[in-house]
């Protein structure tokens, strides 16, 4: 089955709403100077077929929360970095989760409320869990940057239709090779 994805109209109206998801289908329709019905009806197939999903994204960086830190782990023998992902991916605190190559094997963000959750984090999902050989802890203390899932593909906001079209497609965002 072909990547719906790969469609130049579909990847037009994607960027339309990646860019605010909220965006009716009529402005979309007339900005890519097709009929609304068009527009429904793609969305509703990216939808059906998995390769769309709209959802809201909360920005951790614009909420009250006091506590952030990135995971350095190491894993214990006999555990693969997707095990210890996969358990710590439920967790609503873990915001990110990536396998690395080089002194450990996964890096994890969380965000927490307070003092108080990060240390229980640490000790039920970290310090006394078998399949960690090794945690090294580094708390944020001030964060200058944070695009955290809101930004995908180029930063070039150049990369536009027209003025007041919406964004140009953008490549979907695919796994480094290992």
């Amino acid at each position: 089955m072909p990547d719906p994805t790969e469609d130049q109209l579909n990847r037009q109206i994607i960027g339309f709403l990646e860019e605010d998801g909220r965006t009716s289908y009529s402005v979309i329709a007339e900005a890519l100077n097709v009929s609304e019905g068009t527009v429904r009806n793609r969305v509703a197939r990216l939808k059906s077929s998995g390769a769309l999903r709209i959802v809201a994204v909360i920005d951790p960086a614009a909420t009250e929360y006091h506590t952030s830190a990135m995971l350095n782990l190491k894993m214990a023998p006999g555990y693969s970095p997707a095990q210890v992902a996969e358990r710590l991916d439920p967790h609503p605190s873990v915001v990110y989760i990536l396998w690395v190559a080089g002194r450990c094997d996964l890096v994890v963000e969380v965000v927490l409320e307070d003092h108080a959750q990060f240390l229980s984090f640490l000790e039920t999902q970290i310090h006394h869990a078998a399949d960690i050989a090794h945690a090294e802890v580094m708390p944020g203390l001030k964060n200058f940057k944070n695009q955290f899932l809101l930004k995908r593909g180029t930063t070039d906001t150049s990369e536009t239709t027209a003025p007041g079209r919406g964004p140009a497609p953008r490549a979907p965002v695919q796994d480094a090779p290992l």
